[in-house]
């Protein structure tokens, strides 16, 4: 030691990785970093992370399925231990989650979950969120809600759907098919839905958006059409909104860092798991209760 010391000996990371067979360094794959929800998740990720010494290699599929296809097989190359993935808003096919499957590399997946058996997830609950924003228009006197949903082959705008309809149902409202439209989730997407409900038989006087960002495109959208008064409530309660006159009148907080944390330390635990037995781990689902933030009356 004292020689190693005089030498400025350093040791050398890829033999001890070697040795030990690990790396100390997760894949992180998300939709958009520039959001602040998983801005918020990746803090979550790296906290603990960073406690229990691992690496994360942070990557962005910008929500497109060919880019998330590429990340995935380049951090495959670069021997992560696992990998924590949020799928893009474009995947339809899972062929590259079950490539990291097949070469026995956990995967822990959270917010947006595919439709895949045998997988790990943490996530928040929507239909508990879809029902605390359906129950809190009913109550501010709201008659026809709609809903602004994501892409129709998401699996978590089939949730929302699902929801939203079951939430109706328990307010004995009739569920209407014509005041649900999709976006692709770009601003432009989110306009054309909304336009496409005022241009319907039935006029909202409520909306449900898929998102906060669904959201504000909507209401910038009205009044600049001078469409009238509509109340959006929208998911993901965004920090912004705490600092806009105008926000939505709610949202759905899904707490995206607790998120981060807890399926980081899922990871971590199976990756402990792996290295200490031969049989297949417990599958993990989790969902956190969501909350309804009220911004401003409706």
């Amino acid at each position: 030691r004292k020689l190693a010391t005089e030498l400025n000996y350093e040791p050398n990371p890829a033999a001890i990785f070697f040795k030990q067979k690990k790396t100390f360094m997760i894949g992180v794959i998300l939709p958009n970093l520039s959001q602040d929800f998983f801005a918020s998740m990746v803090t979550g990720i790296e906290d603990v992370a960073y406690k229990m010494n691992y690496t994360v290699l942070l990557c962005q599929s910008s929500d497109e399925q060919e880019r998330e296809k590429q990340l995935v097989t380049a951090i495959k190359s670069h021997r992560v231990d696992g990998v924590l993935i949020s799928i893009s808003k474009e995947t339809t096919d899972y062929e590259h989650f079950q490539l990291l499957q097949r070469h026995k590399i956990p995967v822990v997946f959270l917010d947006r979950i595919p439709k895949m058996p045998d997988i790990h997830y943490i996530a928040s609950s929507l239909d508990t969120g879809m029902q605390q924003a359906v129950d809190f228009l009913v109550q501010g006197r709201h008659k026809h809600i709609a809903l602004i949903n994501g892409p129709r082959h998401l699996p978590a705008s089939q949730e929302r759907l699902e929801a939203f309809r079951k939430g109706l149902w328990q307010k004995r409202r009739k569920y209407d098919p014509s005041l649900v439209v999709y976006s692709d989730l770009s601003r432009e997407g989110s306009c054309k839905a909304m336009q496409e409900l005022l241009d319907g038989k039935q006029r909202p006087d409520a909306v449900i958006t898929f998102n906060d960002y669904v959201a504000l495109d909507c209401m910038r959208y009205i009044k600049q059409s001078k469409a009238g008064e509509i109340s959006f409530v929208s998911f993901a309660n965004e920090p912004i909104c705490d600092y806009m006159d105008n926000a939505p009148i709610a949202s759905v907080e899904q707490f995206p860092y607790q998120q981060g944390e807890r399926a980081t330390k899922l990871l971590l635990q199976l990756l402990e798991k792996q290295a200490g037995q031969a049989d297949e781990p417990v599958l993990h689902h989790e969902l956190l209760q969501t909350r309804l933030v009220v911004h401003r009356a409706g």
